[in-house]
C-alpha cells in the first residue's frame, strides 16, 4: 500500500517511464555494488531474509525507493510507503494499525518506508520506535541529508545506515539502453538513437537515473520520425541540466571542503574544479568568495598578506559588477591562493589564545601598561615606567613584558619557514635574542 505514491498511475492507467522501469528483482537494479555485491552485508541480509531497520542516505535518483521495494518483494512482506513530506503522525498510525492487523490475522511481515525521512519532526521520528522495537514491522527510511545531523539518535540507534552512492555514466547509460530496448515497460515503440547521444545523456543526468530517464522520455515524444536526432535532444537539454548541488545540504557541504582543501592543498586545477562546480550548480559566488576570505588567512595567513588583499578584492567585485566578471576574479582569488606558499600559524596562534582566555580568565593589565588620562591614574601610577619602543634600539625595548604578571609570557604565533613567514620568523627569533641579553639569559 501506498499512502502517499508519487506515482500513481492517472486515470488512464498512464505511468511515468522512470516508474515503469522501475526494476522488479534485485538482478535488474543498477548500481550500489558496494551494498549489493556478492558477499556485501546488505546482499547477504537480502538473500537471507534477515530483514532489519535500515536507513538509505544518498543524492535524489540512485534507487532509494526502488531498493527498499525489492526489498519487501524478496521477504514477500507488505509494503507500506509514506512520503515525510506529506504525511503526519496519523499517517504513521495507520500504518502501525495496518502491519498490526497483517500480523495478527495473517502472520505477515510488514516494510514501512519513509521517503524523506529527515522531514519528520523529533516528534513524529519518535512514534517510530516502540514499532521498531517490538518488530510491528521492519522500518527503512529514505533520506538526501546527513542522518547525523537530521535524524533522531534514538531512531539512528536502531537502524543502520547504507550510504548510497550516484551512479555512475556507465551505469546511467545501461538503463538508458534498457528503457529503449524494452518496449513492454520501456519506450514503447521502435526508436533509435546514436550511441555518442546516449553518452550525452547519460553525462546530462549527472548520476541522476531519474533524470535519465525523464529527458528520455520527453526526448522520445519530440523525435517525429524513428530516430532520436541531435536536435530533439539539444531541444531538451538547451535550458542546461545543473549539476547536482543541494544548496545547504550534504552535497553543499562536501564540495566546499573540497574547495577548501584543493587551496590547502596547492592544487590550483581541482580548487578551480569545485569551484566551477558549485556556481554551475547554483550556489551563490558570494558565499564562496566569503569562504575564500577565511581560507586566505586561515592557510595562507602571513607567509603572502596579498592573498587576503586579492579575496577582498574578489569579493568587492563580485558584489559590484555580479556574473560573470565577479566569478572571474573569485577563480583569480582561487588559483592564486592555492598557488600561494602555505602557513596556518596565524590560525593556530588565534585558536591558542582563545584556548587559553577560555582556561584562565581575566587577568589583570599590568600598571606600566595602562591608560593615564586623568591626574588620579597617573598618581596611581598607571602607565608608569612604560617604555616607548620608539626611542628604544632597533624601536624595540629588550626584555619588556607585555602579557599579565600572572601569566608570563606566551608564545601563540610560530611562523613556518616559507614566504613572507620565513622573514618573519628572522625578525621575531632575532628580538628574542634581544630579550634574552636585557635579561641576562644569555
Amino acid at each position: 500500500m501506498d499512502l502517499f505514491d508519487q506515482h500513481a498511475p492517472d486515470a488512464s492507467g498512464w505511468k511515468p517511464l522512470a516508474d515503469r522501469m522501475r526494476p522488479q528483482v534485485i538482478e535488474e537494479y543498477m548500481g550500489q555494488s558496494h551494498l549489493l555485491g556478492e558477499g556485501k552485508p546488505l546482499r547477504k541480509a537480502i538473500e537471507s531474509d534477515r530483514l532489519h531497520s535500515m536507513i538509505f542516505w544518498g543524492p535524489p535518483g540512485t534507487g532509494k525507493t526502488t531498493l527498499a521495494r525489492l526489498i519487501a518483494n524478496r521477504a514477500k512482506a507488505h509494503f507500506i510507503t509514506i512520503s515525510a513530506v506529506l504525511g503526519s503522525v496519523k499517517d504513521i498510525r495507520a500504518a502501525v494499525e495496518q502491519a498490526k492487523q497483517l500480523r495478527d490475522t495473517q502472520g505477515g511481515s510488514t516494510v514501512l518506508f519513509v521517503d524523506e525521512v529527515h522531514r519528520f519532526n523529533k516528534a513524529q521520528q519518535d512514534a517510530f520506535l516502540p514499532y521498531v522495537e517490538d518488530g510491528t514491522f521492519t522500518f527503512i527510511g529514505a533520506t538526501t541529508e546527513n542522518p547525523s545531523f537530521e535524524l533522531n539518535n534514538a531512531l539512528l540507534s536502531r537502524a543502520r545506515v547504507y550510504v548510497l552512492r550516484s551512479l555512475e555514466q556507465g551505469e546511467i547509460r545501461n538503463i538508458i539502453d534498457r528503457a529503449l530496448n524494452d518496449q513492454a515497460r520501456g519506450i514503447d515503440r521502435p526508436l533509435q538513437m546514436a550511441d555518442a547521444l546516449r553518452d550525452r545523456l547519460a553525462e546530462a543526468a549527472d548520476g541522476d537515473a531519474r533524470r535519465a530517464l525523464n529527458f528520455l522520455e520527453i526526448v522520445a515524444d519530440l523525435a517525429a520520425g524513428s530516430e532520436i536526432g541531435e536536435a530533439d535532444l539539444n531541444d531538451v537539454l538547451a535550458g542546461g541540466a545543473p549539476r547536482r548541488f543541494d544548496k545547504g545540504g550534504e552535497a553543499f557541504y562536501d564540495q566546499i571542503s573540497a574547495l577548501h582543501k584543493s587551496v590547502r592543498g596547492s592544487d590550483p586545477d581541482a580548487a578551480l574544479y569545485w569551484f566551477v562546480r558549485m556556481v554551475d550548480g547554483g550556489c551563490d559566488p558570494l558565499y564562496i568568495a566569503r569562504r575564500v576570505v577565511r581560507m586566505a588567512s586561515e592557510d595562507i595567513g602571513n607567509a603572502d598578506p596579498r592573498a587576503l588583499t586579492l579575496a577582498l578584492n574578489a569579493w568587492d567585485v563580485q558584489e559590484r559588477l555580479g556574473s560573470p566578471e565577479g566569478e572571474l576574479t573569485i577563480a583569480q582569488a582561487v588559483i592564486y591562493l592555492a598557488c600561494a606558499p602555505k602557513s596556518n600559524a596565524v590560525y593556530m596562534a588565534y585558536k591558542g589564545a582563545v584556548a587559553e582566555i577560555k582556561a584562565n580568565g581575566s587577568h589583570d593589565v599590568p600598571v606600566h601598561l595602562r591608560n593615564a588620562p586623568t591626574k588620579l591614574m597617573k598618581e596611581l601610577g598607571y602607565g608608569h615606567a612604560y617604555r616607548y619602543a620608539h626611542d628604544e634600539p632597533e624601536a624595540y625595548a629588550a626584555g619588556e613584558c607585555y602579557f599579565p604578571e600572572a601569566m608570563g609570557e606566551r608564545q601563540y604565533y610560530h611562523p613556518v619557514g616559507r614566504g613572507l613567514e620565513a622573514k618573519i620568523g628572522e625578525k621575531l627569533r632575532h628580538l628574542r635574542a634581544l630579550d634574552a641579553k636585557a635579561r641576562g639569559e644569555e
